[in-house]
């Protein structure tokens, strides 16, 4: 059963900085997490995983998924914490074989290999084959206790497919470009079935507690601009009209991030009805501000690998994308954050001189 008691709203949050600036509401500084902020880098967090005995076992264990989800929260000062789990539970939960080999990434003993594999598809229950992230998700709202909100995600359908084609990790997406290249209309009820799981799957987690919801649609710079649009962009519209129109998740923001892709891919992202998008480092925030219009909010977009650089280069690379998205007005904004998820072997220390720098610089450029 999901914890349907547990309330949405922020009025009981120490932090809603992160919400605020979502909804369009005033801050005292841009707001700031970090893509993977539980994670390997963190030696707390290594050996809690030794404690879980592998990856799935961790993210299964409510209690240890919610001790791994507080641990950056109690070395750096951030404004949001985000549900420890993998975007491939819905197609674990499927029964497709996930497993994770040491150096190899997630792997699926079972692929998609025909259009019969799709048809047999299941539509989940959340609270069901899924219930162990649902617990997750309460567990580390009551631990939270208001200190930060919650943010709840999934994988984008286009994303999750790459994996449930291929059979895992992949450099050429060829087996999942050929099946929407060949059979657009098996591609189409793929995109539908996992359009329909990532909704009551997200549904599920804000009935479980989960106040921001965020898709990663990891894998949509792999395709042409048209393919995009029809393939993932399609597909997480349905998705974001499906929250807004449903009375759970209605109020719920939503940032969708779409690595690698280019600037119009940006603009049509930030139609779609959602609140934020997220924006990797291979584009000015000022650039894609422009584009967009103030009309959602912006999330980025620090190279991750700038960690690796000495403290005051890291410094002043955050004055830089502070700068570039300028002074937040009336509409739009800036949450800080990497253009994508922080490298497990970048010194936590390093994270420190992020986190301090984006408070000492930030307050300049919001109303």
């Amino acid at each position: 059963m999901t914890n349907s008691a547990i309330p949405s709203g922020v009025d009981s949050l120490q932090n809603d900085r992160y919400l605020r600036m979502l909804r369009g509401q005033s801050v005292d500084r841009t707001p700031l997490w970090v893509m993977r902020q539980a994670g390997r880098y963190l030696p707390e967090y290594r050996a809690t995983r030794a404690v879980a005995g592998d990856f799935m076992s961790l993210c299964r264990n409510a209690e240890l998924a919610c001790e791994v989800t507080l641990q950056p929260l109690a070395r750096y000062d951030l404004d949001a914490a985000i549900l420890f789990s993998d975007i491939l539970t819905i197609p674990d939960a499927m029964g497709l074989g996930l497993s994770f080999n040491a150096g190899e990434g997630p792997v699926f003993s079972k692929p998609l290999q025909s259009e019969a594999d799709i048809d047999n598809l299941p539509i989940l229950d959340p609270t069901a084959e899924l219930q162990y992230v649902m617990n997750a998700v309460s567990t580390i709202r009551k631990a939270l206790n208001g200190r930060v909100p919650l943010i709840g995600f999934s994988g984008s359908p286009w994303t999750l497919a790459t994996y449930m084609v291929e059979g895992g990790s992949s450099k050429q997406f060829a087996k999942v470009k050929k099946l929407a290249y060949q059979s657009p209309v098996a591609m189409q009820k793929l995109m539908d079935n996992l359009s329909e799981n990532v909704f009551v799957y997200l549904k599920a987690q804000v009935e479980a507690g989960a106040q921001a919801l965020m898709i990663f649609d990891t894998w949509g710079g792999v395709l042409t601009p048209a393919q995009y649009q029809k393939i993932s962009l399609d597909a997480m519209e349905k998705i974001v009209s499906r929250l807004k129109r449903d009375s759970v998740t209605a109020n719920i923001p939503v940032t969708l991030f779409s690595k690698g892709v280019g600037e119009k891919q940006l603009v049509q992202l930030a139609d779609l009805g959602n609140e934020a998008i997220g924006v990797d480092w291979t584009h000015a925030l000022s650039d894609v501000r422009a584009a967009t219009g103030d009309k959602v909010v912006l999330q980025g977009n620090l190279d991750p690998c700038v960690l690796y650089a000495q403290p005051e280069a890291i410094r002043q690379s955050v004055k830089a994308v502070l700068k570039s998205y300028g002074e937040h007005k009336a509409t739009g904004g800036h949450i800080f954050n990497l253009g994508h998820g922080i490298h497990p072997d970048i010194p936590p220390e390093k994270v420190s001189v992020l986190v301090e720098a984006v408070k000492e610089f930030s307050s300049q450029y919001v109303c």
